[in-house]
């Protein structure tokens, strides 16, 4: 307990896709490395650093599976896709036997044959619009709920009898490519040949009622790639994860950007707190979020906060943009610890390495640190890949950071005698 006998506050701050490849441009260092971040290294010095695979060692991990591990739940026990999360997330009910879909606006040709664009140019005007054009449709005896969310993305549910998850994903995954009807993945699963058909014809109403829509016009008429297709992916159920106080032990927070996220929260019985501002871009209110975060540590032992913006640098291909919002993140840190002091328990890292070079995630581990008065010092000097990869923490994986979190926070049950 602390000096004040003040339960210890933890703080999980996870900067999206944080870890990188050594960058040409930057010296053959990675974003991380090459970036000015005095409270992260001072951090690194004070505490106790390693590297984290979110998943597994070499395995390609996505911010929901990452997220899902780092929280402390084996993503592969009870990972049910990302549809379910995203669609929470942004207000959407997922009831049991419904089907949920994450989706982007995206651009296709007139024939509606190729994705020329998956993100709809990555903007978001006139989303709500568009939406509610096709938001309540039913086919055959299916509802399909259709909600927009930032910038490009959205999320669709279908709720109706009969439906399965086994169907695969209509996003070519890259732009220049055929859109890829959805089908079921086993040819005898007549519940997901159901969802397939369902899908398709949504896919197809979509393109009818958006294409010649008054906002796409109007996108035309900006410059901006009309967005006059609903692409989803991801598709999953409602899951049974329990909550986190009952896992943990204590009561927790979320201060996120994305839809996704903020579903998994809710799932997990977390105070998601929108902050304005948090735009899950470069630009986002990095201030702003830690003043979130030092309110929401007076009333939860425990914080998940993530900022998006390394990841959307990453996926970018912008290293330099990366090497600035991490200095941000830096100063953020600052501002908290300066803020709780002595009651924080603190642990900065990644859900996954998203590479400039490469455009999406990667399967190399992140660097993770740990700081409080709890945690023993080890070696380290500078907050990095390269560096943390000398540290006491050794490699450790996701499931493990809650269990070092709880323990250095006083928090944890003995187990044995």
């Amino acid at each position: 307990m602390a000096a004040n006998d003040t339960p210890y506050v933890g703080l999980l701050l996870i900067a999206d896709g944080l870890g990188d490849r050594p960058v040409p441009e930057l010296g053959g260092r990675t974003p991380l490395e090459a970036a000015d971040t005095p409270t992260l290294d001072r951090l690194a010095r004070e505490g106790e650093c390693g590297l984290l695979d979110p998943i597994a060692p070499g395995v390609r991990g996505g911010s929901d599976t990452g997220h899902l591990s780092l929280l402390g739940y084996d993503p592969y026990q009870v990972y049910p896709g990302r549809g379910p999360f995203e669609a929470m997330g942004i207000g959407l009910e997922v009831h049991p036997g419904d089907v949920a879909f994450r989706c982007n606006f995206a651009t296709v040709d007139d024939a509606m044959a190729i994705v020329l664009d998956r993100r709809a140019g990555r903007s978001d005007f006139g989303t709500r619009a568009l939406a509610e054009a096709v938001d309540g449709v039913q086919f055959e005896d299916v509802v399909c709920r259709f909600k927009e969310s930032t910038v490009h993305r959205a999320a669709l549910v279908l709720h109706g009898p009969g439906l399965g998850d086994r169907v695969t994903d209509p996003d070519p995954h890259s732009d220049g490519l055929p859109l890829v009807p959805a089908a079921a993945k086993d040819p005898a699963d007549a519940a997901s040949a159901k969802t397939a058909r369902v899908l398709n014809a949504f896919l197809r109403l979509t393109f009818e009622r958006w294409q010649h829509h008054p906002v796409n016009e109007e996108r035309r008429a900006r410059g901006i790639p009309p967005a006059n297709l609903a692409l989803p992916r991801g598709p999953g159920r409602s899951p049974h994860l329990g909550t986190f106080a009952q896992r943990w032990g204590f009561t927790a927070a979320c201060i996120v950007e994305v839809g996704l996220l903020k579903g998994l929260g809710r799932y997990l019985g977390m105070e998601v707190i929108d902050v304005p501002g948090a735009t899950a871009g470069l630009d986002t209110d990095t201030e702003a979020i830690g003043r979130a975060v030092v309110a929401a540590a007076a009333r939860h032992r425990f914080v998940l906060c993530n900022v998006k913006g390394p990841d959307v640098a990453g996926h970018d291909g912008n290293p330099h943009g990366k090497v600035a919002i991490l200095e941000r993140i830096d100063r953020m840190a600052q501002q908290i610890v300066a803020a709780l002091g002595r009651r924080l328990i603190l642990c900065v890292t990644g859900d996954h390495t998203t590479a400039c070079s490469f455009r999406d995630h990667t399967g190399e581990p992140c660097p993770i640190l740990f700081w409080g008065e709890t945690v023993r010092p080890d070696g380290v000097t500078q907050f990095g890949e390269r560096p943390c990869a000398g540290g006491a923490v050794g490699r450790i994986r996701g499931t493990d950071v809650l269990r070092i979190m709880t323990s250095y926070m006083n928090a944890q049950e003995k187990f044995g005698a």
